[in-house]
C-alpha cells in the first residue's frame, strides 16, 4: 500500500524455495529435511489460498552429487502437496569443444527424462494418480567460468554483473533448447529464460543510452510468437555429428508445432554441423496435407562467433531464406546453413 498499490497481486504460482540442495545456498538442508519443511509450509499456503500452484526444489543441476536421489527423497515427502519439480541448466562452450556445446539440447532432454523417471518412480511406489509436472525455471547459456562471483568485485552501488555477449553459436544453442522444452511440452509446463535484461541476457542496456537485441532474443522472441497450440511428435532421420560429451547426435534439432485455430504449422530447426549445410524434407500427409511456405526465417552467419553490439545492433538478425518449397510429392523441401536457427512457417491452401 505504502508503494501505491492497495490490492495483493494475487500471485497463484509459488516456489518453495530455490536450489535448497547447494551448499552455498541460504537455509541449505538434506532432501529430507527440505522435502519435510516444504510440505509444512505448502499445506500453510493452501489454507490461506486453495488455488495456488507450488513448486518443489530438484536438484540445482544435473552434476550435483545428489542429482536423483535429492529428487526422490524431496517427493516422497512433497508429493501430495506440489504440482511441479524445478530444473536448472546452463550451458557454455568447454576448451574449444563446440560440437559437444551445440548439442546442448541433447543433455537437457536426457535431464527432462531422467526427472519424469525419478517423478513417476515415487509415483508408483505411492500408488498415485497425479503426474508431477516439471518447471525448468532456470535456463540459458551462461558463460560462468567468466563469472568472478559477487564476493570478487569491487564495491559499487551497480557493479555489472555477468553481462555475457552472445554470438551466432549461442543462438543456436538457445534455439536448441526451446526445440528440447517444447518437444517435452507433455511434462514441462514452465520454463523461464534467465534472465531477461543485462544479466546472461536477451537485451543489453548501456545506462543513460542504447538497448539493443542480442543474437539470442531472436530465437526466444520467435518461438514465443509463432509456435503456439499443440507439439507434434516428428520422427528424425539424417545425419550425425560426433560429439566429445554425448556421442553421436543428429544434425538436425527440430519440433513442429500445429496452431488449431488458423491450421497453421510451424517447423523450428537447428542445424548442428558446423561446417556442412543441411537439406531437409518433411513429409507432409494425413491431417497436414495441402499446405504451402509463408516464410522461412533464418538466424546465420559465416562467421559463427559474429554479435550484436550497441555500435552495430543487427549484425545478426533473422533473415528471408530462399528456395523453401513444398514438392510436387507434397513434401516440405528447405536447405539449413550450418550452425543455424530456422523458423519456418507453413499455412494451409488458400488460408
Amino acid at each position: 500500500i505504502k508503494h501505491g498499490v492497495s490490492d495483493p497481486h494475487g500471485v497463484k504460482l509459488w516456489c518453495l524455495g530455490n536450489e535448497m540442495d547447494g551448499p552455498w545456498q541460504t537455509g541449505h538442508k538434506s532432501a529430507t529435511e527440505y522435502g519435510r519443511l516444504a510440505a509444512e509450509a505448502g499445506k500453510a499456503m493452501r489454507q490461506v489460498d486453495p488455488s495456488i500452484e507450488l513448486v518443489a526444489c530438484g536438484s540445482s543441476n544435473s552434476k550435483m552429487p545428489t542429482f536423483g536421489t535429492w529428487e526422490r527423497e524431496v517427493l516422497e515427502q512433497t508429493y501430495d502437496e506440489v504440482d511441479y519439480l524445478s530444473l536448472h541448466a546452463y550451458y557454455e562452450e568447454f576448451d574449444g569443444d563446440r560440437a559437444s556445446f551445440l548439442a546442448s539440447g541433447a543433455h537437457m532432454d536426457q535431464y527432462i527424462r531422467d526427472v519424469v523417471s525419478t517423478a513417476d518412480h515415487v509415483r508408483a511406489v505411492r500408488g498415485s494418480k497425479k503426474h508431477i509436472k516439471l518447471s525448468f525455471d532456470e535456463w540459458n547459456v551462461w558463460y560462468a567460468a567468466r563469472f568472478v562471483g559477487e564476493r570478487n568485485l569491487e564495491t559499487a552501488e551497480t557493479p555489472r554483473l555477468i553481462e555475457d555477449t552472445y554470438s551466432v553459436t549461442d543462438a543456436a544453442v538457445v534455439g536448441s533448447l526451446l526445440i528440447t522444452l517444447l518437444r517435452n511440452a507433455d511434462r514441462v509446463a514452465i520454463a523461464c529464460l534467465a534472465q531477461l535484461v543485462n544479466v546472461i541476457a536477451p537485451i543489453r542496456t548501456e545506462p543513460g543510452g542504447a538497448s539493443w537485441r542480442q543474437t539470442i532474443f531472436h530465437p526466444f522472441a520467435q518461438a514465443a510468437r509463432f509456435a503456439g497450440g499443440r507439439v507434434l511428435r516428428t520422427d528424425v532421420t539424417g545425419p550425425r555429428v560426433e560429439t566429445p560429451q554425448y556421442g553421436d547426435v543428429s544434425a538436425l534439432d527440430t519440433v513442429v508445432t500445429h496452431d488449431e485455430e488458423t491450421g497453421g504449422l510451424t517447423v523450428l530447426a537447428v542445424n548442428r554441423d558446423q561446417e556442412q549445410p543441411l537439406h531437409i524434407e518433411a513429409a507432409l500427409r494425413g491431417d497436414v496435407a495441402g499446405y504451402r511456405v509463408v516464410e522461412h526465417l533464418v538466424l546465420a552467419d559465416d562467421d559463427h562467433d559474429a554479435v550484436n553490439t550497441e555500435a552495430q545492433p543487427d549484425r545478426v538478425v533473422p533473415r528471408q531464406a530462399s528456395g523453401t518449397h513444398i514438392t510436387a510429392e507434397g513434401a516440405l523441401a528447405a536447405q539449413l546453413p550450418p550452425v543455424s536457427w530456422n523458423v519456418i512457417r507453413l499455412a494451409p491452401q488458400g488460408a
